[in-house]
């Protein structure tokens, strides 16, 4: 991985004190590990957010009746795509 990221974050009082205790628990080896496992795990609710999201537009999209979709051809999705450029 060439491109790294490092970070300076300042913390004092009761969030110095969690981090301390929840490194010196042996959850972690390292502040550094902790904040990445934080950071991993706030992705994941990033992600399962936007499943989320994307899955009820799908179903919105399901629950319309067929009589109102427009019938479009390959040709016609390549000539939209092409003009939205």
């Amino acid at each position: 991985m060439s491109d790294v990221m490092n970070l300076n974050v300042r913390i004092s009082g009761s969030l110095r004190d969690f981090v301390t205790e929840t490194i010196s628990d042996g959850d972690y080896e390292s502040v550094s590990e902790y904040v990445r496992d934080l950071i991993r795990r706030d992705k994941e609710r990033a992600e399962h957010e936007a499943m989320e999201a994307m899955k009820v537009r799908l179903q919105d999209a399901f629950a319309v009746a067929d009589s109102e979709y427009e019938y479009l051809s390959a040709d016609d999705i390549r000539r939209r795509a092409l003009a939205a450029r």
